[in-house]
């Protein structure tokens, strides 16, 4: 559990460095077993999405968390990025609303940056 709120911080973080936007974060644990967290955000373009993964990957493999899979990454429309505790999913605009992850995980808590401890940048 600590450490699957240590990488949601750090994952918010690196997609709130490269400019992500309406980062959110779910909380799966009472509903799934996939995972404790979703981190679902998106980017404008598919170059800008491809630049949050980059950097989510890296800031977490740099603190020691190893990821299990990534899917959709050269199309970069969505990429699932596992990382066993935490599930980040990185969309362009158009393909965010079309699959509205919140709507389906509605079940989950949303749980505020802000109460986690996280920095947000205004």
């Amino acid at each position: 559990m600590e450490q699957a709120l240590e990488m949601v911080k750090i994952a918010y973080q690196a997609l709130d460095d490269k400019l992500a936007e309406d980062i959110r974060i779910v909380d799966i644990r009472e509903i799934s077993t996939i995972a404790d967290y979703f981190i679902i955000a998106d980017g404008t373009n598919k170059n800008q999405v491809q630049a949050l993964v980059d950097n989510v990957q890296e800031e977490l493999e740099k603190a020691g968390y190893e990821m299990k899979a990534m899917e959709g990454y050269r199309a970069g429309n969505w990429v699932l990025l596992d990382f066993n505790d935490i599930i980040i999913h990185v969309f362009d605009r158009e393909n965010r609303l079309f699959y509205d992850l919140e709507r389906i995980w509605k079940d989950g808590r949303e749980v505020k940056a802000q109460d986690l401890g996280i920095e947000v940048q205004d």
